[in-house]
């Protein structure tokens, strides 16, 4: 068994016996390989995001969250790598790490043959440039998830710089850049700060209760998309 396929069946393995767990050594039997490469391998899929953890004492073991898991996904490898090929179109977004993980949680819940026609696929797909060029710093990601507060030193175009505190209301995106979306207290109004031009960030503790409507922009209502999930 090549390890694509110990990974995937390692998840499955899991989440058949959960909330119960296997031991490395179980584990490392039923496989045909080392306690350490058990180990490793549970160190890589937790890596992933997918949520396994230990549990100690003499009858313990590693334990899968089968809530937070997937069963056998049932996608054919042109769908796998559609989703791969949007997700190249991430770079430089806040969800460009966020979607690299669920690329990798999918495909370890793939089987296996599909997952191993998949990447033969992939390796027939060439694509130039790396996406948009502006990146949105971590901490302003995390900020619009958790509705926090952030402390911004930002830069006009003249690169003349300003600190200010805004209460992130989400994103205004475009194949070249992102903004953030933001309530400006210095200016007592929403503005669009380019994410590029953020020089200096810090969340604070402060919740941010304020929301918006694509009304509010000063873009025409044509031009401007929601993002849905449907």
């Amino acid at each position: 068994m090549n390890r694509t396929d110990r990974l995937y069946a390692l998840v499955e393995e899991l989440r058949a016996v959960s909330p119960r767990p296997r031991s490395a050594r179980w584990l490392a039997d039923r496989f045909e390989v080392s306690t350490r490469t058990v180990e490793r391998d549970i160190a890589a899929l937790q890596g992933c995001g997918v949520p396994i953890w230990a549990e100690p004492g003499r009858t313990g073991g590693y334990v899968v969250d089968r809530s937070h898991t997937l069963p056998p996904v049932n996608l054919t490898a042109t769908e796998a790598v559609a989703m791969a090929v949007a997700l190249h179109r991430l770079a430089g977004t806040p969800f460009a790490v966020a979607g690299g993980t669920a690329l990798r949680k999918l495909l370890a819940v793939l089987p296996a043959a599909d997952a191993a026609d998949a990447r033969l696929l992939a390796g027939r797909v060439l694509l130039v440039g790396d996406g948009p060029a502006t990146s949105v710093p971590a901490v302003v990601a995390d900020a619009v998830a958790a509705r926090r507060v952030l402390r911004l030193r930002y830069a006009d175009r003249s690169g003349v710089s300003s600190a200010r505190e805004v209460e992130p209301l989400g994103y205004l995106g475009n194949d070249r850049h992102w903004y953030l979306l933001a309530w400006c207290r210095l200016r007592a109004g929403l503005r669009c700060f380019r994410t590029d031009r953020i020089v200096g960030v810090e969340a604070l503790p402060e919740r941010v209760t304020r929301e918006f409507s694509p009304a509010d922009l000063d873009v025409p209502a044509e031009r401007v998309r929601r993002l849905t999930l449907v």
